[in-house]
């Protein structure tokens, strides 16, 4: 099967889980649903290939499965360090105002008055809520580190994603 374009990483193998042959994954996500819900799982280990999942469950903040042709406690431990793609295209499908933070990553993002603010890099949880890390444009010198606004992805600050026009605008200013 040809390795798929869109394949992103939600997790690595952490280890067996039991002595039948499977696996603990630690996803990225709190919400594990890609992995609980894909049936073919892409790993790089040794190589990247697809492993048929058979079955998968929550246990304990980790997602425990059973892959097919890992059998035994050796054949799951060899696969630890593995990290875990799954393809975008196989992501369950999301609500009105649901957004994969991957989904964000490279979005414009300007505010209430159009000022440009910068470009989501990356977002971050607090616990509370997510942030946006927005990448200020550039600094002409080269030497400096472009600065970063840590905005809260909260409905009081980001009044809407348009992921068609690539672009965020929030109540947020660049003094902030």
């Amino acid at each position: 099967m040809p390795i798929p374009e869109d394949l992103v990483q939600v997790g690595y193998v952490a280890g067996a889980y039991g002595i039948n042959g499977w696996v603990r994954i630690r996803p990225h996500s709190a919400d594990a649903d890609a992995l609980l819900h894909a049936k073919t799982w892409w790993l790089d280990k040794p190589e990247v290939r697809d492993v048929d999942m058979l079955q998968a469950r929550m246990h304990s903040g980790d997602v425990v499965a059973q892959l097919v042709g890992v059998v035994g406690r050796d054949a799951a431990e060899a696969l630890k360090g593995a990290t875990v793609q799954i393809p975008r295209s196989r992501f369950p499908a999301l609500s009105d105002n649901e957004f994969y933070w991957l989904d964000l990553i490279g979005l414009a993002v300007e505010n209430l008055q159009a000022e440009q603010l910068g470009r989501v890099v990356g977002l971050m949880d607090n616990g509370a809520h997510p942030i946006l890390r927005v990448a200020l444009p550039a600094v002409e010198d080269a030497d400096k580190a472009s600065p970063e606004l840590l905005i809260p992805f909260v409905d009081q600050f980001v009044k809407t994603v348009d992921q068609a026009a690539k672009k965020i605008t929030v109540d947020w200013g660049l003094d902030y």
